[in-house]
């Protein structure tokens, strides 16, 4: 048996998963977050871990396991979201969350050409550097940086690893790709010293013994949660490509041994596999804006009734959602967008709204697929948002590409559990994980091209309406 510890921006799963990448218990745990200044988003580092063990114990008490049972734990874990503690393991800050936008002023000043040749990436308060660089100007001491799996893997170990892998690695502006490794330009040009920095190790591995319900127990494989899912989900050959829909939502598309530069708005990141790339384009809201739906403007009570609204009208009546709630990601990278909500009438109502949120979830998919210039022949799909039948439909719609819903939608975490499961020996191959993987549902697509590009007309004239706002 295999623990996955899902460590994500709102809560923690903790799955514990059997030889054939079945759920055999699960546990979960809410995050909560605050918002000391708008823009600013912060979790309590402590809160994090605690989540994680209770989480971990209702997973084994379902499965009915000790933890002694396991073989290994996995961890996947929200990516860029930033953590400094001294080496007693004392949180020297809150941690700052991936979502956080407070250095987007210092980010206009990084030298963009090199970051973009050097990591993939674009300079965007997105990311861990600045955060850190934040950070390291604010406190003192004896400091270990990490993201939330280096955080979760120094407290399991007891401080016996202070480690990233090669996925969360490549998320900080501060490692450069092939190989995957700190760079020490980029380490200058953010002022952050190398021995405040993780050692990086490949994603499947063991890297010590974590301490779990009494027992210790392999800790043996760690990815960030896309990366993980594109893992879980199988998509091991160049071309192959899955959506995760969550809190944002996260295209990734395998790029192979040999991938080139990423096109531009689209970027390039470290895949779990060892020596690939994948492209990647990162939407940032896309299950919040049905949040904020239901707890901002009070129109849902729940997020399940998307569903039923968008079904009761034909088209939105011309309303557009566009969901810059913390500025736009790929393939705009625009911190200072702001949300809209354009086309409204006195016959607008709650439905019309709620659609146009699903809609725009669909839209900024597309966009980010039709950017990453590959001949993606099906989307593979998980996370929450899956359960919703229409949106699923109405995005291979849009896409004009089938669309595979995997059978389970926690494909991060399955995609860690797989990762751990190869370093002890659970799985011989890739093969063998592929051949776990199994088809929940599969939506082609309806609806005409022509009728697809107008809708998507519609959409691209309400984002730059978005990304004007500011004047």
């Amino acid at each position: 048996m295999i623990l996955a510890i899902d460590q994500g921006t709102t809560g923690t799963t903790c799955l514990v998963v059997d030889e054939e990448l079945r759920i055999a218990g699960r546990g979960y745990r809410e995050l909560g977050q605050s918002y000391p200044q708008p823009g600013w988003v912060e979790h309590d580092p402590g809160e994090i871990l605690r989540t994680v063990h209770e989480a971990a114990a209702d997973a084994l008490g379902a499965a009915g396991i000790a933890a002694g049972d396991l073989d290994a734990v996995g961890i996947t874990n929200q990516r860029e979201t930033t953590v400094v503690w001294d080496r007693d393991g004392r949180p020297l800050h809150p941690a700052i969350v991936w979502q956080d936008r407070r250095t987007a002023e210092r980010c206009r000043e990084l030298p963009a050409d090199l970051i973009r040749e050097r990591t993939g990436l674009v300079p965007d308060p997105y990311f861990s550097a600045t955060k850190l660089e934040w950070l390291l100007a604010r406190v003192e001491g004896d400091v270990r940086f990490g993201t939330v799996e280096s955080w979760l893997t120094w407290n399991l170990t007891g401080g016996g690893a202070h480690v990233t892998d090669a996925t969360n690695a490549s998320r900080t502006l501060l490692a450069r790709l092939d190989p995957v490794e700190w760079d020490p330009e980029l380490l200058d040009v953010f002022g952050v010293p190398e021995e405040v920095l993780p050692r990086i190790v490949p994603s499947s591995g063991v890297v010590g013994e974590a301490e779990i319900g009494g027992a210790r127990v392999p800790l043996a494989g760690m990815a960030g949660d896309q990366q993980a899912a594109l893992f879980g989900q199988a998509c091991f050959r160049p071309g192959e490509a899955k959506a995760t829909y969550g809190t944002g939502s996260f295209v990734l598309a395998n790029q192979g041994e040999d991938g080139g530069p990423p096109p531009h708005g689209i970027l390039r990141t470290a895949a779990a596999q060892p020596g690939v790339t994948a492209l990647e384009g990162a939407v940032f809201v896309t299950g919040a804006a049905v949040q904020w739906l239901r707890d901002g403007l009070g129109i849902i009570a729940e997020a399940a009734e998307t569903e039923a609204l968008a079904r009761s009208v034909d088209t939105t009546g011309g309303v557009h959602f566009v969901p810059a709630l913390t500025g736009l990601g790929s393939p705009h990278w625009d911190a200072d967008a702001r949300g809209l909500i354009a086309g409204i009438t006195r016959g607008t109502g709650r439905a019309e709204i709620a659609r146009a949120a699903l809609e725009a979830i669909t839209f900024q998919t597309a966009d980010v697929v039709a950017a990453m210039e590959l001949p993606v022949p099906v989307l593979r799909a998980d996370g929450g948002a899956t359960r919703n039948a229409w949106l699923m439909q109405f995005q291979a719609d849009i896409l004009g590409l089938p669309v595979e819903v995997a059978g389970d939608s926690e494909m991060t975490a399955l995609g860690a559990a797989a990762l751990a499961g190869l370093a002890v020996g659970r799985w011989s191959g890739l093969d063998e994980v592929a051949a776990a993987w199994h088809l929940g549902a599969r939506y082609e697509p309806q609806m005409s091209r022509d009728e697809a590009a107008e809708r998507l007309a519609g959409w691209h004239a309400a984002v730059e309406r978005a990304r004007s706002s500011l004047g």
